[in-house]
């Protein structure tokens, strides 16, 4: 086989790798919504209940919640910290708070093989959003 024949069936392969998207970011946390439920006796509040599972190597952005919320984990290893203390790594039957002005600076799988699914209760405004992003 001439060199420019084998040039043109290696061109398909060489292009491919040459402009192949860069390595994939880290898998998303996926969310699901329990339940929310207003909360008659406190006026424009609500209770929003999800569960996140984290991918193995999950971690979330930077972020507040504006809300009170309790993480309690189900399955698996998560880290958690917000700003100013310290991270904690938190196993099944353990919990962590957040308060309303908390910015939750670390929120990740600790581990990078095996998933982790946690339960949340957020006590926010009614019909704020569950997160805001902090740059």
């Amino acid at each position: 086989m001439s060199s420019s024949k084998k040039l043109a069936l290696l061109m398909p392969l060489l292009c491919s790798a040459w402009f192949a998207e860069p390595a994939s970011a880290a898998p998303e946390a996926i969310v699901t919504p329990v339940m929310e439920q207003p909360l008659a006796d406190y006026p424009g509040k609500e209770a929003l209940m999800i569960t996140v599972v984290y991918p193995p190597g999950a971690a979330d952005p930077v972020h507040r919640h504006d809300a009170h919320g309790f993480i309690y984990v189900l399955e698996g290893s998560i880290v958690m910290g917000v700003k100013g203390g310290k991270e904690v790594t938190l196993t099944p039957g353990q919990s962590f708070y957040e308060g309303p002005n908390d910015i939750h600076t670390v929120g990740r799988n600790a581990s990078a093989t095996q998933p982790a699914k946690f339960l949340v209760l957020l006590l926010k405004n009614k019909n704020a959003p569950v997160l805001t992003p902090v740059k």
